[in-house]
């Protein structure tokens, strides 16, 4: 049987660790666990152990589990998977962050359909970081164009920048990847206040996510074991 409690008291010891190792980490860095396709009763056993920021990446599967858990009123819900126009509706007022964001028509669908009666929808700015063809993402030469947009939305608040790099074996080659979103984001933060989150690292990589200054570690397998 998994033990989430468990799970969850080695990843943040994890987390401690690697943010023991470097002085690029200028803030604490957060755990968002990561919950897509699983059940209702794992989220609430790591809500039971202190766990309040969940991610979910299929918009149906997001917008029932918020409804589900609606009495649990200090989970923050992150949106962190592909999101695709005629989505974003029921992202909008679902949801406290979006991850995803990769398009200024995404931005400002968002933007329209936010209800202005709550707080700005948390948005990141999903970066292609390695340039590949088969992923979301926007180019690195598109993120000030896209931020400055963002930017200029009242119902959304900037708040950084999320990337999957590719998956590699290369601890190099994924220590440059995280580089260079770490550079971005330094720029991306002189340049607006609310820019505070760079959403970077998994189980496997978080190590060198934290080393190159993630704020924010994004796990599932580790906390609530592999898909069934």
């Amino acid at each position: 049987m998994i033990n989430i409690a468990d799970n969850l008291r080695l990843v943040n010891n994890q987390i401690i660790a690697a943010s023991s190792k470097t002085t690029s980490s200028t803030s604490k860095v957060s755990l968002l666990a990561v919950s897509k396709t699983k059940p209702i009763s794992l989220i609430q056993q790591a809500y039971a152990a202190g766990q309040r920021h969940f991610g979910e990446n299929y918009v149906q599967e997001t917008v029932e589990k918020v409804q589900q858990l609606a009495e649990l009123t200090d989970i923050t819900w992150h949106f962190i998977g592909p999101l695709q126009a005629n989505k974003t509706k029921l992202i909008a007022n679902n949801v406290t962050w979006v991850h995803s964001v990769d398009r200024e028509k995404i931005a400002k669908r968002l933007n329209q359909q936010r209800d202005i009666n709550i707080t700005p929808l948390n948005v990141c700015l999903q970066v292609n970081i390695s340039g590949e063809q088969s992923k979301s993402g926007v180019a690195v030469t598109e993120v000030a164009k896209l931020a400055e947009f963002i930017n200029n939305c009242e119902n959304l608040c900037l708040r950084g920048l999320m990337a999957i790099p590719e998956k590699t074996k290369d601890k190099i080659a994924a220590r440059d990847s995280f580089r260079q979103m770490q550079t971005l984001f330094n720029q991306l933060s002189h340049q607006y206040p609310s820019v505070d989150t760079l959403s970077m690292g998994m189980s496997n990589d978080m190590d060198i996510a934290i080393e190159c200054g993630s704020t924010m570690i994004r796990v599932g397998t580790a906390i609530f074991g592999a898909r069934s």
